[in-house]
């Protein structure tokens, strides 16, 4: 039992640094726990998506003080990819949240919606649709390979 809360904080852990300023990645993480057959599909994704959104609030908070921020070393985003994030967050909205799992452009959206002053309610709920729905394709992926 103690094994398994370890693995759901680790995985907790590796999602919410993915979605920040860490090059990691979730996915892999969770495709191996559902390969292994050992855990539930449902908590695992449950807490991967948890610490993911987690992780784009942390994102969207550092967005809203990127004046202060934005010439740190450890500030996830180029000048560059702010630039491309705040074109495309003018250009098409909130709606740019639904790609804020795809790497490289989504942290960067993140960003920019704090920056832009999304509300925290819609950005959550957009966020969570994404990511969510990014963990439900690695599930369905992951039971494919499971059969073969």
């Amino acid at each position: 039992m103690m094994i398994d809360l370890g693995v759901y904080v680790g995985l907790f852990a590796v999602a919410f640094a993915a979605a920040t300023i860490l090059p990691m990645q979730s996915e892999a993480a969770l495709a191996g726990l559902l390969l292994s057959n050992n855990f539930s599909p449902g908590i695992l994704i449950a807490v991967a998506s948890i610490g993911n959104v987690l992780g784009s609030v942390v994102n969207w908070l550092l967005g809203r003080g990127i004046d202060r921020f934005r010439d740190r070393k450890w500030f996830p985003a180029t000048q560059e990819q702010l630039d491309r994030a705040a074109s495309w967050y003018t250009r098409y909205g909130r709606w740019t949240l639904l790609l804020s799992w795809v790497p490289i452009i989504g942290d960067p959206l993140t960003l920019m919606a704090g920056a832009l002053r999304e509300p925290l309610p819609s950005f959550v709920i957009l966020v969570a649709i994404a990511k969510i729905g990014r963990y439900l394709v690695v599930w369905a992926l992951a039971a494919g390979f499971a059969v073969i």
